[in-house]
């Protein structure tokens, strides 16, 4: 052989064995996400040839099917059901011929078999002639606290969009998660093209917005609510020693820039110097605006971020950040004064207001939110299951039974913010501890402020946000929502 056929060889050897590596590499490491490209036309022409698995709702125990694949009558294709329709739309998402949203796309490899967790599995069906078929994924929503929540937005919001999240706080299993409007996610199960562009496009160009999550999605400002967070800063910074320690509250505050702040109404908050438990159920803003600019904007956003703010979360849906942001002006005490009412640039979505009240349940230990509890092979073998995991700590056990102890009194003391809309008589009995917000947003063209709510009840496992967009007060427009949600939750689990 000469010398130049030689060199040919040894560059043909090379390029094999590239191409062996590179063959290995594919099947090895991409399969799965070659198998979950869009454009993958032999993977979009399979997909409806076998069983997709299903989605299950297992928080109560009962295993309730909210997504599946059921054959189509006189062909070889399955096309996906939502036995629900528009109640777990936010959760379950849809599955189309063009694309997929909520669980449907975030756990589309388990969904769709495509998984290497699940290749021995699917070769085994293949080898006893038995048809391939999708995992299934069991979620950790209730269906009874999603049902009822479903049911208060649609019937008690005046058809304002609203949204609420329940979580339980010991573990973060996300027990709720409703949106409104929404729409029915079967009319994107359709095969006929023309007709998906058609839904498609009314829903996007509806200006109620069905498609947006709200719970996950939609930040607005907090209100009062995040006097939860003040409160936190400032006792375990010392600036407040406990609940018993009175603090300023003037009926109008003077800011550090010349403005004026008044309490609702211009009430007059105790004696101009209350316990601040006092000024917490009643919710003075001159109060807790004149404790951030003690507190400080960078004490402020600290706490905040403990409480989960400042982050990004996957539960496994893409959650919208909450905020107090950094930016121009953050340090200025007079918008401190604002952020420590809830207002000026802080934005929260209701999941976010869920983890304000279940870090205080849980003794001051947030815990990661989930959704996914377990994902089950064909034959129900399990092939992965959530631990839950600590997400922060925002305050020490001894604080949150301080933040408790204020909770208790908005709803239970007579001159408490929510003492008619969410006390013993209003909940049948049921001990709720909760924090009401009406929120300035400056958008709302009826001139409603934003309501909010956020509550758990001591020892039951149960946290809530709601808000609703344009509701007016928090204690009138959301918190019987969350009542209902606990009331139906509670029977369901007495």
């Amino acid at each position: 052989m000469n010398r130049a056929l030689f060199r040919i060889s040894l560059v043909c050897l090379a390029m094999f064995g590239l191409l062996m590596l590179n063959m290995n590499y594919v099947q090895a490491f991409r399969a799965s996400s070659l198998a979950n490209e869009p454009g993958n036309i032999r993977v979009f022409d399979e997909q409806f040839s076998y069983q997709r698995g299903t989605i299950v709702a297992d928080g109560d125990g009962t295993n309730v099917t909210i997504a599946e694949s059921l054959p189509v009558k006189g062909s070889d294709t399955y096309r996906r059901y939502y036995p629900f329709g528009k109640v777990y739309a936010p959760i379950t998402g849809y599955d189309s011929i063009y694309g997929k949203s909520g669980i449907e796309e975030a756990e589309n490899s388990m969904l769709a078999g495509t998984n290497p967790k699940l290749a021995v599995r699917n070769f085994t069906a293949l080898l006893t002639g038995k048809q391939k078929q999708g995992a299934t994924v069991s979620l950790t929503i209730s269906p009874t606290a999603q049902e009822a929540a479903y049911h208060a937005l649609a019937t008690e919001t005046d058809g304002h969009a609203a949204a609420l999240v329940a979580l339980n706080p010991s573990t973060g299993a996300i027990l709720a998660m409703a949106s409104y409007p929404t729409f029915d996610p079967n009319d994107f199960t359709t095969f006929n093209g023309a007709q998906l562009d058609k839904i498609d496009n009314e829903l996007l160009r509806d200006p109620t917005q069905p498609l947006l999550n709200r719970a996950i999605s939609m930040t607005l400002p907090p209100g009062s609510t995040f006097k939860i967070v003040t409160s936190s800063a400032a006792f375990s910074t010392g600036k407040v020693a406990n609940t018993s320690t009175t603090i300023p509250a003037p009926t109008v505050l003077t800011l550090p820039n010349g403005h004026t702040l008044h309490n609702d109404d211009d009430e007059i908050c105790g004696d101009g110097n209350p316990p601040i438990i006092q000024a917490f159920w009643l919710s003075c803003d001159t109060a807790f605006a004149d404790l951030g600019i003690k507190l400080t904007a960078p004490v402020l956003r600290k706490y905040a971020s403990l409480y989960g703010m400042n982050r990004g979360l996957s539960i496994p849906l893409a959650v919208a950040p909450s905020v107090l942001p950094e930016g121009a002006g953050w340090l200025d005490p007079s918008f401190t004064a604002m952020s420590a009412i809830g207002q000026y640039n802080d934005a929260v979505t209701p999941l976010q207001e869920a983890m304000f009240a279940a870090a205080i349940a849980n003794h001051g230990k947030l815990m990661m939110p989930y959704l996914v509890q377990q994902v089950l092979g064909p034959g129900l073998s399990v092939i992965s299951s959530h631990t839950p995991t600590v997400l922060s700590t925002p305050v020490s056990s001894k604080v949150a039974g301080y933040i408790q102890n204020m909770m208790y009194q908005v709803t239970h003391n007579p001159a408490g913010t929510a003492y008619l809309t969410a006390g013993p008589q209003a909940t049948g009995g049921i001990d709720i501890d909760g924090k009401t917000g009406t929120a300035q947003n400056g958008i709302n063209s009826d001139g409603l402020d934003d309501a909010v709510f956020t509550c758990f009840v001591p020892g039951k496992n149960i946290a809530i946000g709601v808000m609703v967009q344009g509701g007016g007060y928090g204690a009138d427009a959301a918190a019987p929502l969350a009542v209902q949600v606990i009331k139906a939750y509670l029977g369901r689990h007495s």
